[in-house]
């Protein structure tokens, strides 16, 4: 299933972008949820990485695509832009936001068609991995589970340490341990929950990391993390 949100202030043009995701899914045997919003106000106030595609049109009244998908940007780096404009003029502005292309008004089916192709297999892609989704600092991130080496808790909080920066949430680390058990990590001390993939060696009571960290894996737990070491590495 791929979630698509249209984001068009003409009601007319959203209609046909329904239709057209309908026929590409009928001819494709691909299945979809659409959401339509009205505004790129609608799309950032409550945006928490639900989409895979957003179809967002580049002049609306309230806050324009390209706005719209700068702030999209902050929070979600893997989400699919497609414009949808009227002059090619905007449309080249989407290289800044990573945006897949755009589609020039009126919209053709054959190049919605060609795109959104594109579009959907890079989100079936995507949908190999795993991602989770945290509250940071009032904003919703999605991060994917392969960049995560560690989660350390502290107090009420946890940190997540990704390869290129740290994040903290709200705990308890027991959730993420439950989320993420299934996807290769394992905890290794009551304050550490450990992507097996970034583990070099252990050896008497610490883990290191290939990064160089050193964390401490307690006795009561040095067996069954050993156990889901050798599971890893088979």
């Amino acid at each position: 299933m791929i979630n698509v949100c249209i984001v068009e202030d003409e009601v007319e043009q959203a209609n046909l972008l329904k239709n057209y995701i309908n026929q590409y899914g009928n001819e494709h045997k691909e299945q979809f949820v659409i959401s339509h919003l009205p505004d790129g106000i609608d799309l950032v106030d409550d945006y928490k990485g639900q989409f895979d595609i957003i179809l967002l049109d580049i002049q609306m009244k309230h806050l324009d695509g390209m706005a719209a998908a700068e702030k999209i940007r902050k929070v979600d780096s893997d989400v699919i832009i497609i414009f949808i404009t009227s002059t090619v003029q905007y449309a080249v502005q989407g290289y800044a936001v990573d945006a897949l292309g755009y589609v020039l008004k009126p919209v053709p089916y054959t190049q919605f068609e060609q795109l959104f192709l594109k579009a959907t297999t890079r989100v079936k892609a995507k949908q190999q991995h795993v991602y989770v989704k945290i509250s940071v600092d009032d904003k919703q991130l999605k991060l994917d589970v392969e960049t995560v080496h560690y989660i350390e808790s502290q107090r009420n909080n946890v940190i997540l340490h990704c390869d290129n920066q740290d994040y903290v949430t709200l705990g308890p680390l027991k959730r993420f341990e439950e989320m993420l058990s299934e996807h290769g990590f394992s905890k290794c001390h009551n304050a550490y929950v450990v992507n097996l993939s970034y583990v070099e060696a252990v050896q008497k009571e610490e883990v290191i990391l290939t990064s160089g960290e050193v964390l401490p894996i307690s006795r009561a737990r040095k067996k069954e993390f050993m156990a889901a070491l050798t599971e890893d590495i088979l």
